[in-house]
């Protein structure tokens, strides 16, 4: 069953420094799956196959890029459906986050280090912490679910980085204002990376990940420097003022409380009239742009809106 990763999971008690030994302290296995871009293009270089000779490296590398780390067994080649599963969603999160899959049987060294009693199962790495994710292979929307859980995490811990991928056969090139933007949030200078993500879309109006780069940079901007608590007590001896009401939504959004956000801003869209109303329905919309179009959460908070509105 999936669970969704948590910010105290970062800080676990595990340590996988033991991991970190010198080439040739372990083998792939011939069970271990090949390299995803060199048998798939589609995955475009996501996925890492790591054993334990490489295993320091790969935990030393989630200091600056958050990854996905699937544990299978070489000795039941099904157990790797999990592997490819969830390349194949993070292929399509522009190289924000690396695969790294392990085959148990040929590297138990890394199975014993994180205390692993059944495969697959998936652990998030950030900042070389591992955070339990799930075990059996999780349907698209799941694993896409956790992908985004533990991206958000990443972000309020600093952990920003990037992968290269390779394109896909027939795939249009990444925008060279798409780097420039994400160098620039990295650098915390949202008004480049706005002018960048900008300058995407100019180029290409299409550019889904520009657009919801810049809708990112927007929430990123707002929140910058906000004391959380007194937002929310703000709102809270003010319940009908929709600009307190959307500061809390934009912090709430930001610490992973998607339903929270959408929450307060359909209860003011219901209970709100004239620009009050439109104001509070304009972010929620604002909003809905940050998560995207393909989160569930979106999907219902857009079938609420409209109930509200008609």
């Amino acid at each position: 069953m999936t669970q969704p990763p948590h910010a105290a999971g970062v800080h676990g008690a595990v340590d996988l420094s033991a991991l970190s030994l010198p080439p040739g302290g372990g083998g792939t296995g011939s069970g271990a799956p090949a390299r995803a871009d060199d048998t798939d293009p589609t995955f475009g270089g996501v996925l890492k196959v790591v054993d334990t000779a490489g295993f320091g490296d790969a935990v030393n590398a989630s200091l600056r890029v958050p990854a996905i780390l699937v544990l299978h067994s070489g000795a039941n080649p099904k157990t790797a459906e999990a592997v490819t599963a969830v390349a194949r969603v993070a292929r399509t999160f522009d190289g924000r986050v690396q695969v790294l899959s392990a085959d148990v049987d040929a590297d138990p060294q890394v199975a014993a280090a994180l205390q692993v009693q059944a495969v697959p199962t998936a652990f998030g790495l950030l900042q070389g912490q591992p955070m339990p994710l799930f075990q059996g292979v999780p349907a698209e929307a799941q694993l896409r679910a956790v992908i985004e859980e533990v991206l958000k995490v990443a972000v309020q811990i600093g952990v920003t980085g990037r992968i290269t991928l390779a394109e896909s056969p027939g795939e249009t090139p990444t925008s060279p204002f798409l780097d420039e933007a994400f160098e620039a949030v990295e650098a915390g200078d949202y008004d480049a990376a706005t002018t960048a993500y900008e300058r995407a879309l100019a180029d290409n109006p299409k550019d889904e990940e520009a657009r919801l780069g810049l809708a990112q940079v927007g929430l990123l901007r707002r929140t910058a420097g906000i004391d959380p608590q007194a937002a929310r007590a703000e709102a809270a001896a003010r319940p009908d003022d929709v600009a307190a009401a959307t500061v809390v939504a934009d912090i709430d959004l930001l610490g992973g409380h998607v339903d929270d956000a959408f929450g307060r801003l359909l209860d003011l869209v219901r209970t709100t009239t004239g620009e009050d109303r439109e104001r509070a329905k304009a972010h929620l919309v604002e909003l809905l742009a940050v998560v995207g179009s393909h989160d569930e959460r979106v999907k219902k908070a857009r079938t609420a809106l409209m109930t509200a509105l008609f």
